[in-house]
């Protein structure tokens, strides 16, 4: 039902429009008188009515309906009955081809109604210019406004049709951005997730082994290593669950997808305050480790906080599965006006701070959170033997760094 109602209600419409021609055709065949005219009989209120049937098709077939009733009215105005202005049924078929882009079609009708109609005044009747053209002006005026409000209406079509259009585009613009948005938080935790899980298992693995060694020799030394273990895994599994917990948020009621919590609270914890204690766990697995900071203590945006701290993480942790048991390593920040220089040296003989050649993603990973603030990442041997990591960060102000979710709702809205 609620389907057909638009149709019922067209043609109802139509059937409207059809009726009021007919009755204005016959009212005006009826009344007609023209010297020299046939009298009106049947066949002239019948071309009334076949003046006016046609209109029932004017959706469908404008063109066609406007030709037909110009044919009609052609062979009326042809067998000599009384005539009536053409403005009359000429009007509304003129308008529905306007309107349907038929204009250079529809146009000629008119002009030919008026012209034969001058032409025959002027010769057969001797009409003077001035009464012609008051019988012409206002029958040329009504045809021409229903040209004109046919490109109207045409025109008011295509602009709805194309405001429509730039709308459903913007809502896909919105939508692709949305997504584009989540997965780069989702890979932003994947990265959070490998820096976490690698780093805990590289200082498991080597405090592990220590503590094998020393189980029989020195059990008091093993059970410190033992106790570290369990302080790395510990750690390292509640930072597993809060960062868990932004995926899980996806789906909850009134979540927005997995940044529903911000990234404030990761950011908060994971930075450089933790900085004491990822040495102290490095240092207890058995790799040496120098901090040299030129920071003062003021507390940097969060995202720089957070990133200087993974890649300090994501290079000891190398440094520790890669650069041989007795290597050092040496942490610099060293921080300029407008940028903070993170440096991680090892002297080992393996890959170091590097990662494996094999095709790790310790490198990538690092690269692609120093690129994302604009940042520059370095890595490579050092002339005199080890590894060298340095990230040049810029040191932009918190407010002109908004969270996935802040960019999210600023999208949708």
């Amino acid at each position: 039902m609620l389907r057909g109602g638009p149709v019922l209600r067209r043609w109802m419409v139509d059937a409207g429009i059809a009726l009021a021609v007919l009755v204005a055709a016959e009212i005006a065949i009826a009344t007609g008188n023209e010297d020299g005219s046939v009298d009106r009989d049947w066949f002239a209120y019948l071309l009334g009515v076949a003046m006016a049937v046609p209109l029932l098709l004017r959706r469908r077939y404008p063109t066609v309906v406007l030709y037909a009733v110009s044919a009609v009215l052609l062979l009326f105005y042809a067998l000599n009955y009384p005539g009536f202005p053409p403005a009359l049924v000429l009007a509304v078929p003129l308008y529905d081809a306007a309107r349907a882009g038929r204009l250079w079609w529809a146009v000629p009708v008119p002009v030919f109604f008026l012209a034969v109609g001058a032409v025959v005044l002027i010769v057969h009747r001797e009409m003077p210019p001035l009464e012609l053209l008051a019988a012409f002006l206002p029958q040329a005026a009504t045809l021409a406004v229903a040209v004109l409000l046919a490109a109207l209406m045409r025109s008011r079509a295509a602009y709805t049709a194309a405001v429509r259009y730039r709308l459903d585009q913007a809502e896909r613009e919105r939508e692709l951005e949305a997504r584009r948005l989540v997965t780069e938080e989702r890979l932003r935790i994947a990265r959070d997730l490998h820096d976490t899980v690698g780093h805990a298992i590289a200082t498991i693995t080597v405090q592990s082994a220590a503590a094998l060694r020393l189980l029989d020799a020195e059990p008091e030394r093993a059970r410190e290593a033992l106790v570290s273990i369990r302080g790395t895994g510990k750690a390292a599994l509640a930072e597993m669950r809060a960062t868990l917990g932004q995926l899980r948020s996806d789906g909850r009621p009134g979540s927005a997808g997995p940044d529903l919590r911000g990234r404030g609270q990761a950011e908060r914890d994971a930075g450089l305050h933790r900085l004491p204690e990822l040495l102290a766990a490095v240092q207890a697995a058995g790799l040496p480790v120098e901090l040299n900071s030129e920071l003062s203590g003021e507390r940097l945006p969060a995202p720089l906080d957070e990133v200087a701290y993974r890649i300090v993480q994501e290079s000891l942790t190398n440094v520790l599965r890669h650069a041989g048991a007795a290597a050092r390593a040496e942490v610099l920040l060293r921080a300029v006006p407008d940028s903070l220089w993170v440096e991680v040296r090892d002297d080992g003989v393996g890959a170091g701070a590097g990662g494996t050649p094999s095709g790790g993603r310790g490198l990538t990973g690092m690269r692609e959170r120093a690129e994302a603030l604009s940042g520059r990442f370095e890595a490579g041997p050092r002339p005199s033997g080890g590894f060298q990591v340095r990230a040049i960060l810029p040191r932009i102000a918190p407010e002109r760094m908004p969270t996935a979710r802040e960019t999210l709702e600023g999208g949708a809205r």
